[in-house]
């Protein structure tokens, strides 16, 4: 039987609306970790309900480190969503990941700073959740299918470095991640992967390359005017493989993700401050 909740979509950089919606609204959404990056766009997207937000907002007039990614999360949450495919403009970090192919991490590794809140809980509710496997293998299974029917170039798997920024890696860096055999960089898509996890939403990245990053000797270091150019090519083609990929998704039924919270609460319902409980009700269930 298939899954009735709306598709949720965070758009990267370039990717601030889908030309394909049709019967769009705007939802303008408060929530309780405060306003989302922008109004949710609800729409019908390849015959199936969906709901569009763009990460750092129309026009990208927010930074890395601006992102209110806990009211974005939780957004989505408030409007029922499941299944949240992630579209983030990234650098490759291998000889096999060229400009206009596409990456679908299975892995992530931290070199932020602690910029983002990355959790819900705190405040007198402590919950660890398993997060060994932070993309949900259910759904990228349908996004690698879903980029061969669109006729990407797409490679299953790999490391997602993700980076502090605003700035991008410097040449020491990018050697260090390479030789480590990480497979892409970005700035956004952790703390999105860990939030969506402590809200059981299942989540995965369409990871759409633009550049060799800088550690590249026969290709110019990234920049601002490398990654627009990219960006417009790769849109059109991040817009074949939602419409492939969002069918597909409405037949899914269950993640494990879907049930992170099972065993992940540590601390006594008895013991829960009434103010924190109320804050987290929809996380909590």
């Amino acid at each position: 039987m298939a899954q009735t909740s709306p598709i949720g979509i965070i758009g990267g950089s370039g990717l601030y609306q889908l030309a394909a919606f049709s019967e769009s609204k705007h939802v303008q959404l408060d929530t309780p970790f405060g306003e989302p990056s922008d109004v949710y766009i609800q729409g019908v997207l390849a015959g199936q309900d969906v709901v569009f937000l763009p990460r750092h907002a129309r026009g990208h007039k927010l930074l890395p480190n601006e992102i209110p990614h806990q009211a974005n999360i939780h957004g989505f949450k408030q409007l029922g969503v499941k299944w949240i495919i992630s579209i983030s403009a990234v650098g490759s970090l291998q000889h096999a990941y060229a400009p206009g192919d596409v990456v679908l991490p299975d892995q992530f590794f931290d070199r932020t700073k602690g910029r983002a809140a990355d959790t819900f809980f705190g405040e007198g509710i402590v919950a660890h959740v398993a997060f060994g496997d932070p993309i949900s293998p259910e759904l990228q299974d349908v996004l690698h299918v879903s980029a061969q029917a669109a006729g990407a170039k797409v490679h299953k798997g790999g490391t997602y470095v993700n980076i502090e920024g605003p700035q991008f890696s410097t040449r020491a860096e990018s050697e260090t991640y390479r030789s480590a055999g990480h497979a892409i960089v970005g700035m956004t898509n952790l703390v999105e992967a860990k939030l969506a996890r402590e809200a059981q939403i299942a989540y995965a990245t369409v990871a759409m390359v633009t550049d060799y990053d800088c550690w590249h000797p026969e290709h110019d270091n990234v920049t601002v005017e490398m990654v627009i150019q990219w960006l417009q090519k790769n849109t059109a083609l991040a817009q074949a493989i939602l419409i492939e990929a969002v069918p597909r998704v409405a037949q899914l039924t269950h993640a494990k993700a879907h049930e992170a919270l099972k065993y992940a609460i540590l601390t006594h319902k008895e013991h829960w401050p009434a103010s924190t409980a109320k804050k987290l009700e929809l996380i909590l269930g």
